[in-house]
């Protein structure tokens, strides 16, 4: 460090002024420090208090079977069933095609089904699946019926063509030609959280029971939908590791209707 000094003053005097300007440095290094610490406790202030705006989860888009009843068979073929006339309606209208089949229980008032192929054979297993998700959300249920007959037909033999003089109701179809029946199909259905992804899945047991965490299974019964629905979410809560994000409407939904009831262990 160099000095200038000024011979014009004496000894003290030129002590006494590097004197006086080394304590305005000092004064001036303390504020500066002064001036550090306080930016560094707004800053630390500002982070603790600061609320993090949350990360929104992209939504999953919705798939097109999700807005009807829906499961994969044990041979990983999507099976999909109508919920009213206009939903059989729109399955048939926009979503069977000519590899498809066409599935209903053999009596007056159901779901229409289709078993979506993707140009491969359909084992046997499919078929019966597929037949008892069609008995289950037929008139079969109302009825209190144990078993009901299911037909199958390719898509080719379904359409809105009907006899002259005569019209299709809304919901309703012709078919023509040679059916494959499914005898005595029973009245069971099944219902769990899936292990994937917690969605709620309903199908025929041997369908969904490696695909859920607990599985519960339906039977006719004395139970009303809603309480049956309620005692399923409890179960359903009790057995999960996660948060269950069901609702009693979103199972009451799912399941066949009134005359519910779970199948005791």
């Amino acid at each position: 460090m160099k000095l200038e000094l000024d011979f014009e003053k004496s000894v003290e005097e030129n002590a006494s002024k590097y004197f006086e300007q080394s304590k305005k440095a000092k004064r001036k290094l303390v504020g500066l420090e002064k001036a550090i610490e306080e930016t560094k406790k707004k800053l630390a202030k500002q982070q603790k208090t600061q609320v993090e705006k949350p990360v929104l989860e992209k939504k999953k888009k919705k798939e097109w079977f999700e807005s009807f009843r829906w499961f994969y068979s044990s041979d990983g073929f999507l099976v999909v069933s109508g919920r009213s006339a206009k939903s059989n309606e729109q399955i048939v209208k926009k979503y069977l095609d000519k590899e498809d089949f066409f599935l209903h229980a053999d009596i007056s008032g159901g779901a229409v089904t289709i078993i979506k192929t993707a140009g491969k054979r359909i084992p046997e297993k499919t078929f019966q699946e597929a037949a008892q998700f069609a008995a289950v959300f037929s008139r079969a249920w109302k009825n209190s019926l144990a078993t009901i007959d299911v037909y199958a037909v390719e898509a080719s033999q379904v359409s809105k063509s009907a006899p002259t003089g005569t019209s299709l109701a809304a919901g309703s179809f012709m078919i023509s030609g040679k059916r494959k029946y499914l005898k005595k199909t029973p009245l069971k259905l099944a219902i769990g959280l899936a292990k994937s992804n917690n969605q709620l899945l309903v199908g025929p047991f041997s369908a969904i029971k490696t695909k859920v965490a607990k599985p519960l299974e339906l039977r006719q019964g004395s139970g009303t939908a809603a309480n049956t629905a309620k005692e399923i979410l409890e179960i359903l809560k009790a057995h999960s590791k996660n948060l269950v994000q069901v609702s009693v409407d979103e199972i009451v939904s799912a399941i066949p209707g009134e005359n519910v009831e779970l199948k005791k262990e």
